[in-house]
C-alpha cells in the first residue's frame, strides 16, 4: 500500500444561491479590487493508503458522493498525489 493524499473541493453548483461568497465579493469590491465573479468553496484534505492512487481518487470520491457534498446542489472535484 502506498500513502496518498485526496483533497476534495466541494462547491455550489452554478446558479445555487451562494450567500457567503456574495458577501466577500461586495467587500472585496468596497476595498476597490475588479472581479468577475467569486465562489467559495469547501477544500478536504484526506490522507489514506491505497493500492494505487486510481484506488484512492475511488475512495475520496466515495466519500464525497456520500457525505461531503449533496449532490443536489454541490459539484465537487478530487486530486490525488503520493504522500511522502
Amino acid at each position: 500500500m502506498t500513502a496518498y493524499t485526496a483533497t476534495v473541493t466541494v462547491r455550489l453548483k452554478s446558479g445555487v444561491l451562494d450567500p457567503e461568497a456574495e458577501t466577500t465579493r461586495r467587500a472585496l469590491e468596497r476595498l476597490e479590487f475588479d472581479l468577475e465573479d467569486l465562489r467559495a468553496a469547501d477544500v478536504f484534505e484526506i490522507d489514506l493508503e491505497a493500492d494505487s492512487a486510481d484506488d484512492a481518487e475511488r475512495r475520496a470520491r466515495e466519500m464525497a458522493d456520500r457525505l461531503l457534498a449533496n449532490p443536489t446542489i454541490h459539484d465537487y472535484d478530487v486530486e490525488v498525489a503520493e504522500s511522502g
